[in-house]
């Protein structure tokens, strides 16, 4: 059965002369030269830590190149500026300016959202992207608060301090967060351990980032129905409940203007969307909203009339907190505990976003170096009176969107806003807080990602299983709860990858040598006698009992398909072992299993194409000579021909055959 060809000698051959006559050259699975230990786990941390080998450009340098290259490393600033050109602070300075139109009442938005006062928003677009344009490697990365981290810190700190009625505490809670938020986030590039935010995927991402947008928009219910008091859950049944229980409070005025203004944005930003080259004008309507919603308050007094106005803005720049910092039980875990979490979800966004655009513009970026600058961003900010930062989708697509060449353009923003912390404050007195509801529920409503929900349950369900299940867990938990729920959904399906490994029956495809999964190429064939399976995945400890136990119904379900068909008996287990990179003892310990099990039913175990650490390890436990170190092939092919060739070609003795392998023919 099947379209394998075998040679064996002709009669009268002896064994001895068939290398001789046989047209097909054998190649033995060489054992790979020892490596003295150091060497090896010198290579593993490189390749664990350092797989992107930053240090290559310092090999072959003189010590003051070096030093040099050093310091353009940690400040790439000092990497680009040399080649600034005219050209380039002209479109950089447009880029700037325009995102600090959406950067200030954004700013001030968010910082509601954190329960923080407005003015911090500006703070916090100040200072911390002076530090990125310095340390960050996107050209494109916008930096600011979001509101997502805005949302997760309020509410996290908010059950420890109530913000209205210690509103001191709170603030100086909300520094010591952002300072521990840095501390992670620059420990985690400087010792290289950005691995552990890839352990959010990007399905998990996707439904959390839906879900606290949904959260944020509920929020905002508050002053879009200009009412004073309102839950500190963040789930939708706290805020349904909040809501429909204060009906004879709702404000008509403040709906009705935060509706007219909603609408405003998204229809400036559909405009936009539809004609790309009027970018600019989405990205100045949330400015140009505070700026009417202010005039329209100022000439009707509306703050008279239950709409809720921002109120008196300090005047002055950052004002310094690290005194502020609280280091004292029991709000230092309070603090810590939030800072780890918004953390690692700002870095997540940050370095998402800025490779994002990294993409578009087909240069890289170095996430353990994006890692340090916004880690480093968040120390400094904590000790100036900033909250929370990173890379912002909405603001570094702006960027992007208006042309800037490098990140001087947080440079031109971080300039406007400290003009306005200087002159511009006091304008904001009449700004309602409906039309910063409005801002924030426009930008949220574009975090709601149903399209890539869509794709994902049309591409891999389990992935959309992950989205919908961090979704709901922000929208009926909270964010706490949902991060928890992507993080541990995401975490059991990469567990699940690793202890049920994928196995297939191989057949060999007609007219070839080529040997493919038979569900996959159904016109493949079975070859008669022998068993073909290959193993998807490097065998641990995680893995070694299900695979002995699927290797063993695999046989089974091969005899009882030959005795249905009357085929000849199954006398070879050959296990493809190509795509096993790697072993432990568990799955030696399997190995010695399935072959004394074949051996048991008259069969015979064949390898093919272990890898180098897979044969290391198989040597050093002596499988290989358990084997007769005979049975192991470089090929599928070649493993086949060698079993057809005892088959076929050997039946006066065939227990001194199958003892030697081809290997010895």
């Amino acid at each position: 059965m099947g379209n394998v060809d075998y040679d064996y000698p002709r009669s009268g051959m002896n064994m001895n002369s068939v290398n001789e006559s046989h047209v097909h050259v054998q190649h033995r699975v060489e054992i790979p030269p020892p490596q003295p230990f150091l060497k090896s786990m010198k290579y593993a941390m490189k390749e664990t830590f350092f797989p992107d080998d930053p240090l290559r450009k310092f090999k072959n340098q003189p010590a003051s190149k070096k030093l040099v290259l050093g310091f353009q490393y940690l400040f790439p600033i000092f990497e680009w500026a040399p080649n600034y050109t005219f050209q380039f602070l002209k479109s950089d300075i447009i880029a700037g300016i325009t995102i600090a139109s959406l950067a200030i009442p954004q700013g001030i938005s968010y910082a509601k959202l954190a329960n923080l006062p407005p003015i911090l928003g500006l703070y916090s677009s100040f200072i911390p992207p002076l530090i990125y344009a310095m340390m960050g490697s996107s050209r494109d990365l916008a930096v600011g608060t979001v509101a997502v981290g805005s949302l997760l810190m309020g509410s996290m700190l908010a059950t420890e301090v109530n913000p209205n009625q210690n509103p001191s505490l709170y603030l100086h809670l909300a520094f010591t967060a952002t300072f521990f938020a840095g501390v992670l986030q620059a420990s985690l590039g400087f010792f290289r351990l950005g691995l552990i935010v890839d352990f959010l995927s990007h399905a998990a991402i996707v439904g959390f980032m839906s879900g606290a947008a949904t959260v944020v928009c509920l929020q905002q219910l508050k002053p879009m129905l200009g009412l004073e008091h309102f839950t500190h859950g963040a789930d939708l049944i706290s805020v349904m409940r909040s809501v429909f229980t204060q009906v004879h409070q709702w404000r008509w005025e403040s709906a009705v203007l935060g509706c007219v203004f909603i609408f405003f944005l998204l229809v400036t930003r559909y405009f936009s969307k539809r004609q790309p080259k009027f970018f600019w004008v989405s990205a100045m309507t949330p400015l140009a909203s505070v700026i009417l919603g202010s005039l329209l308050v100022y000439f009707t007094h509306a703050e008279n009339h239950g709409v809720q106005v921002i109120g008196e803005l300090k005047k002055g720049l950052n004002p310094i907190s690290v005194t502020d910092l609280v280091f004292v039980s029991p709000y230092m875990t309070t603090s810590i505990k939030t800072g780890v979490i918004v953390g690692i979800i700002a870095l997540a966004e940050g370095i998402a976003v800025g490779r994002s655009f990294a993409m578009f513009k087909n240069y890289h970026i170095d996430g353990n170096k994006e890692m340090i600058a916004i880690g480093t961003m968040n120390i400094v900010g904590s000790f100036t009176s900033c909250y929370l930062t990173t890379g912002p989708f909405s603001r570094s697509a702006v960027n992007y969107n208006a042309g800037c060449k490098t990140a001087a353009s947080n440079i031109v923003m971080a300039i406007a806003v400290m003009l306005t912390l200087l002159f511009l404050t006091p304008l904001f007195y009449y700004t309602p807080l409906v039309v910063l509801a409005a801002i924030i529920v426009s930008a949220m409503l574009g975090l709601i990602d149903y399209e890539a929900a869509i794709h994902l349950w049309k591409i891999d369900k389990f992935d959309f299983v992950v989205c919908v299940s961090a979704y709901f867990g922000v929208v009926f938990g909270s964010v706490q709860i949902g991060l928890v729920i992507a993080i541990v959904v995401s975490v059991l399906r990469l567990l699940l990858f690793i202890a049920r490994p994928r196995t297939s029956v191989l057949g060999n495809i007609p007219n070839s040598a080529i040997y493919r999964n038979i569900e996959h190429y159904p016109n493949s064939n079975r070859v008669s006698g022998i068993l073909i399976l290959k193993i998807d995945a490097p065998i641990y400890f995680a893995n070694a009992s299900y695979l002995r136990e699927r290797i063993s119904r695999w046989i089974d379900e091969e005899e009882d398909r030959i005795k249905a068909t009357g085929e000849t008996s199954l006398k070879y287990i050959i296990l493809d072992m190509s795509a096993v990179g790697n072993i432990d003892t568990s799955g030696i310990s399997m190995l010695e299993e399935i072959k004394k099990i074949s051996e048991r039913r008259e069969q015979q175990l064949v390898l093919v194409n272990p890898g180098s650490e897979v044969m290391k390890k198989l040597n050093k436990s002596h499988f290989q000579k358990d084997m007769g170190g005979n049975w192991i092939y470089l090929t599928v092919e070649e493993a086949v021909r060698a079993c057809n060739f005892v088959l076929h070609g050997c039946k006066t003795n065939p227990k001194r055959d199958e003892s030697e392998g081809w290997n010895n023919v």
